[in-house]
């Protein structure tokens, strides 16, 4: 055993108000939401991630400013940056300067960085109403076959196997190929869009569904539902009130990796002709266009890069968020 210390003079004295100091205090609990925030903040790479999310969305919304300011109209011809005997565009670096900041491209003289950068609304807008469409057919039939289960889970299950058994890019590229010039008050690219939107987000609602099925599964067998129920209340007010705040989470997560699936398909569609139609400039319909002209890097890279960042950020932020909201994550 050890002596006490040996502890005299003011220092062996108790102060009443050192002992009050922090009794008038509340102590503050912290909610899931500001615990997933101190965690998602100390992941620099996903709020790296996040902050390119937040530009594209920028861009997207102000293209018409960005191209005024720092670019010409996206579908403007300029023959005078283009070599006449080589249909190449003059200087160095596919014509790059203080005037086209990523250059032109061959044959017509469009500027790329314009092209660009219109191009981002039309890839965000079909990735994220894509993502919200398959969100909302997911959660309902996810939530509806976990919690009452039975023949209702039967049947929606053997629904999800038949569209994740599906032919998607077979189907997308023959319906895509044949919508018309008009239809449901639409026209044009307008309807393409709509068009797009629909196949991609119709036909990728399996996957979201079977995460919330088994998250529903789980919940349903919790404390909080049980005392829902005995107090009474119905099968609507549970799933509303109890069930569904406690999806929000991974809902959240899965959206935000859903969505760089969605913007990649797009792509895919227009580099194969039949996403959205010519001259509106897209990602996909440019890199399609490039490859006619592979000796000239730049035509290739810009649009490349374009699509492959804004993937990487959403898949970045994605995963920060599922690490971040994450119960077992330290």
């Amino acid at each position: 055993m050890t002596a006490p210390l040996d502890v005299s003079g003011s220092a062996a004295e108790a102060h009443p108000e050192s002992v009050l100091a922090g009794a008038g205090k509340a102590i503050q609990g912290r909610s899931l939401t500001r615990i997933a925030w101190m965690r998602l903040r100390r992941d620099k790479v996903a709020l790296g991630g996040g902050l390119i999310v937040v530009l594209l969305i920028l861009v997207a919304i102000f293209s018409g400013p960005i191209i005024a300011a720092f670019g010409h109209p996206p579908l403007e011809f300029h023959q005078d940056a283009i070599d006449q005997s080589t249909l190449l565009p003059k200087g160095n670096f596919g014509g790059m300067s203080s005037e086209y900041l990523l250059g032109v491209e061959p044959v017509n003289g469009r500027d790329i960085f314009s092209r660009i950068v219109a191009g981002a609304w039309i890839s965000l807008l079909i990735g994220f109403l894509a993502t919200l469409l398959s969100v909302v057919i997911g959660t309902t039939l996810g939530v509806i076959a976990g919690y009452f289960g039975g023949w209702v889970d039967q049947v929606i299950g053997r629904l999800m196997d038949v569209f994740l058994a599906f032919p998607l890019l077979v189907f997308a590229i023959a319906l895509a190929g044949v919508i018309p010039d008009k239809g449901f008050g639409l026209e044009g690219n307008g309807l393409r869009i709509a068009m797009l939107i629909f196949i991609i987000g119709f036909f990728s609602w399996p996957s979201i569904g079977r995460i919330v099925r088994g998250q529903t599964l789980s919940l349903r067998e919790r404390e909080f539902v049980d005392a829902a129920k005995s107090l009474g209340a119905r099968h609507g007010y549970i799933l509303f009130r109890e069930v569904l705040p406690n999806l929000l989470a991974p809902i959240l997560v899965y959206a935000t990796l859903l969505i760089p699936t969605n913007i990649l398909f797009e792509a895919a569609l227009s580099f194969l002709g039949v996403g959205i139609n010519p001259p509106t400039p897209t990602w996909g319909g440019m890199l399609s266009e490039a490859v006619r002209f592979y000796t000239l890097p730049h035509f290739v890279l810009f649009p490349g890069l374009a699509i492959f960042i804004t993937v990487l950020a959403f898949n970045v932020f994605g995963d920060g968020l599922r690490d971040a909201f994450d119960p077992r994550a330290r």
